[in-house]
């Protein structure tokens, strides 16, 4: 039996293991991750000989040592205005205090030298507020795709003498021992703990949902996020990256009063494809290193669904529209927003006669055959109102690729130390509905971590 066993190196169980090591250097870590060692995470799609998702098990893009965010572009917002609801648990001045830690590791191992980047005094607040956008506050530490993986490969060198990792290590049980403790099974392997810290991220979400089910930990529906990627001239933002890098936009539709937002917003970055359980969603990346620059800035425009009696299963609602764009174009469609506003498909041709370059080799198709008309017409919106702040997002050649989806957790119900009803059975990071980014889900790492090396003391 090991002292604490951390299922899932992401961010979550990554900054659990390096908090518990410094605390408690004494204590038996063990991590189980489904996926690769970071070394060994390669997306086999290099836009020659394959093109787009082969369904690689496990996805190396989702899954592996870095977790989801090990590819992508490395930022960690430090705010309580989103990313999360730690807050809740933990309150905001912690919250924050945990998030700032997190950033002196991160800089510490690779990251001297990027970038941060804060909303305090900046003009473009009242911009937007003129033109009935909202940008929320926020300090953004901007690693990069390359420094962020330079993070994660520092990290793994300082960890991997001190904690014992198993990789492709899928975890089918979790037990509740009569005397204490916790079993778990990987295939004909068995595990036991005194502590347990799940941290499986967003890819784990029906892995979760599972595991709460038999344990009978109550969850609550969360929300499901449904958008699209845009991708257009980098110059046409460049106004707000390069003081913001990122801008987090809210702006309240008029037709239908619903909330579209900004989010992963990649100055000079490239699209890429996501698999999330089977299916093949769009996401972006951006890097620090100006020889992987491009011309082209993207974000996506998602609307959140909140489900409530009759439905509840708001990821299914989301896996469904991703399933028709899955079978209508193969994966990503991708269309200029000249055509969506014409009523008529884009086909290679026109992508080819635009100004804008795509970066990621998608389907020209149709996003009004895919996408709900509410959530649609939210998007719309949203690009001509940002076009009164950024005059070129509505353009005819700007690029929509679809679909984005976020997936979120069912909520795990959870106490102030994020444990659930069974003590020392912890949930943490994005796998417990509670965390919706990078760094909030390694804040939540760093709080179990020392709660555990509280308890285990003697």
């Amino acid at each position: 039996m090991v002292d604490v066993i951390i299922v899932g190196a992401g961010p979550g169980g990554i900054f659990s293991a390096y908090e518990l090591l410094r605390q408690r250097p004494e204590l038996s870590v063990l991590v189980l991750e489904a996926g690769n060692p970071l070394e060994k995470r390669k997306c086999p799609i290099d836009g020659v000989n394959v093109k787009t998702c082969i369904g690689c098990k496990p996805c190396s893009i989702m899954n592996g040592f870095g977790g989801a965010g090990a590819f992508s572009d490395g930022k960690y917002n430090i705010t309580n205005d989103f990313g999360g609801s730690l807050y809740e648990y933990i309150g905001r001045e912690k919250a924050l205090e945990l998030m700032h830690y997190v950033d002196q590791i991160n800089v510490s191992h690779g990251g001297e030298g990027t970038a941060m980047y804060s909303t305090a005094g900046t003009k473009l607040k009242t911009v937007c507020m003129q033109n009935r956008l909202q940008l929320l506050e926020a300090s953004v530490r901007h690693l990069g795709t390359d420094i962020n993986y330079v993070v994660l490969e520092n990290l793994y060198r300082e960890l991997k003498d001190r904690v014992q990792f198993r990789f492709r290590t899928h975890v089918d049980r979790i037990e509740v021992l009569p005397e204490g403790g916790y079993r778990l099974t990987a295939g004909e392997e068995t595990f036991t703990c005194r502590e347990c810290v799940i941290s499986v991220g967003r890819s784990g979400s029906k892995w979760m949902e599972s595991v709460c089910e038999e344990l009978d930990i109550p969850t609550r529906s969360n929300r499901v996020d449904i958008g699209v990627r845009v991708e257009l001239p980098a110059e046409i933002f460049r106004h707000i990256t390069d003081e913001l890098y990122e801008g987090k936009i809210v702006y309240r539709t008029q037709k239908y009063e619903d909330l579209v937002r900004t989010f992963c917003m990649n100055p000079s970055g490239i699209v890429v494809n996501e698999n999330t359980n089977g299916i093949i969603t769009v996401n972006g990346h951006s890097f620090e290193d100006p020889a992987k620059k491009t011309q082209n800035t993207n974000f996506a425009l998602l609307v959140a669904k909140h489900f409530s009696i009759p439905f509840k299963d708001s990821n299914s609602y989301g896996e469904s529209i991703a399933r028709l764009s899955n079978m209508l174009g193969g994966g990503v469609i991708v269309q200029r927003f000249g055509d969506l506003e014409r009523g008529r498909r884009s086909t290679q041709a026109r992508i080819e006669e635009g100004t804008v370059r795509p970066t990621l080799a998608a389907t020209p198709g149709d996003l009004s055959l895919v996408l709900p008309k509410r959530i649609l017409d939210g998007i719309i919106e949203m690009i001509y109102a940002l076009d009164k702040i950024a005059p070129g997002t509505a353009n005819d050649d700007t690029l929509l690729y679809g679909v984005e989806v976020k997936f979120y957790n069912m909520e795990v119900e959870l106490n102030d130390h994020l444990e659930t009803r069974y003590p020392g059975l912890y949930v943490i990071g994005d796998g417990s509905g509670v965390t919706h980014s990078l760094s909030h889900a390694s804040a939540s790492g760093v709080y179990v971590a020392r709660r555990i090396a509280e308890q285990l003391q003697g």
